[in-house]
C-alpha cells in the first residue's frame, strides 16, 4: 500500500521545525550543521509516516494574546490550587479521569487542546482517541457530576479559544452558531 504523496507545501512546516530542533539540539546554528539538518528531515519525512500538519490558513493574534494571558492566569490560581490541595487535604482528595469530546477534528486543535490543558496543574490527558476527537482528562479535586461538568466546560472552553486563534473559517462558524445557539 503506498502513502499518499504529500506536497512540499504541505510539509515545509514540519521540515522548517526538524532543522530547528536539529540546531537546537546540537547548540550549532551555523550553516553546514543546518544543511546537514535539512538533509536529515528530509530523510525522516519521507521514510517515516508523518501525518501532515492541516494548517487553517489563519491566526487571529488579537485572540491569541488574551488567551496566553488567561492561560497564564489559570496557571497561576491551579498552583495555588493544587499547594492547597497538597498541603491541607493531602491523600484524601478525590479525582476522576472525564472524556471530553471536542468539536474540532484537526490533529492540530485536538493537540494544542491537549497541551494547553496538560499544562495547568491539576489536570492531565491520559489519553487521546483520535478517531472520535475525544480527552480523557485526569482531573484533581473532581468529586462529584458538578465538578465533572465544571471541568469538561474547562477543556471545550479551552478548544473554543483555540478555535478562534486558529481554527478553519468552518470551525469557527460552527463555534459562532453554537455560543449563538
Amino acid at each position: 500500500m503506498s502513502r499518499k504523496r504529500i506536497s512540499l507545501r504541505q510539509e515545509l512546516p514540519l521540515l522548517v521545525w526538524l532543522v530547528v530542533v536539529w540546531g537546537a539540539l546540537w547548540r550549532d546554528f551555523s550553516p553546514g550543521n543546518l544543511l546537514f539538518g535539512a538533509l536529515i528531515a528530509v530523510v525522516v519525512a519521507r521514510l517515516f509516516y508523518l501525518p501532515p500538519v492541516e494548517l487553517g490558513g489563519r491566526f487571529n493574534v488579537l485572540r491569541a494574546v488574551p488567551f496566553a494571558l488567561m492561560f497564564l492566569a489559570k496557571v497561576v490560581v491551579a498552583s495555588f490550587q493544587v499547594l492547597y490541595l497538597a498541603a491541607a487535604k493531602g491523600p484524601k482528595v478525590v479525582s476522576a479521569v472525564i472524556a471530553v469530546p471536542l468539536r474540532s477534528h484537526s490533529d492540530l486543535l485536538v493537540t494544542a487542546t491537549g497541551h494547553v490543558t496538560a499544562l495547568i496543574p491539576g489536570s492531565l490527558v491520559v489519553e487521546v482517541d483520535r478517531s472520535t476527537s475525544t480527552l480523557y482528562v485526569h482531573g484533581i479535586n473532581v468529586r462529584n457530576a458538578d465538578d465533572a461538568a465544571q471541568l469538561r466546560k474547562d477543556v471545550r472552553d479551552t478548544e473554543a479559544g483555540l478555535i478562534r486563534i486558529m481554527g478553519t473559517k468552518a470551525e469557527l462558524s460552527a463555534l459562532n452558531q453554537e455560543v449563538g445557539a
